[in-house]
């Protein structure tokens, strides 16, 4: 269906098209199950030099493993714990170019090396968190943040 060959273009214009497809892969979907799945294959397939890329769902005041790509992960993450229980707390974006240097980092995949983790906001509150993961530090940049947080706010609206 997706051929990485079409992201031939800029960074910011091939994430454009990925946020283009997304949409076309969930507009008509309500089961945000069967969208967070198909965000996080289509994320997967799109970003290089990654490990791990998926969702934690807010269940009961904590972050709950939702649809990911990768190894087997942590299931349950507290409020405030972690690079992504930090970024659900906080309500805000975090890139960790390392983390092994982000306090209370917690280790599901041995070879991750960076980490980028983007709230999802619904409604004024966090739903989730989409978590992506690197082995190579210093993965994220700016670019990667900014069109992931446009990626998680069409995302939302449909779960």
């Amino acid at each position: 269906m997706f051929n990485v060959e079409t992201y031939s273009s800029t960074r910011e214009k091939n994430y454009d098209l990925v946020i283009k497809q997304l949409k076309a892969l969930i507009e008509d979907e309500k089961n945000a199950v069967a969208n967070l799945s198909n965000a996080s294959a289509l994320l997967n397939q799109f970003l290089d030099r990654i490990n791990w890329v998926g969702f934690y769902l807010m269940e009961n005041g904590e972050l709950v493993l939702g649809p990911f790509q990768g190894l087997p992960a942590c299931v349950r993450i507290p409020l405030g714990r972690g690079v992504c229980g930090t970024a659900a707390s906080k309500q805000e974006t975090l890139r960790v170019e390392d983390v092994h240097q982000f306090p209370g980092h917690i280790a599901c995949d041995a070879a991750s090396q960076s980490e980028i983790v983007v709230p999802m906001i619904k409604d004024g509150k966090v739903v989730g968190v989409l978590d992506i993961d690197s082995p190579e530090k210093n993965r994220f940049d700016e670019l990667d943040q900014q069109k992931l947080e446009e990626f998680v706010e069409v995302l939302v609206q449909y779960i």
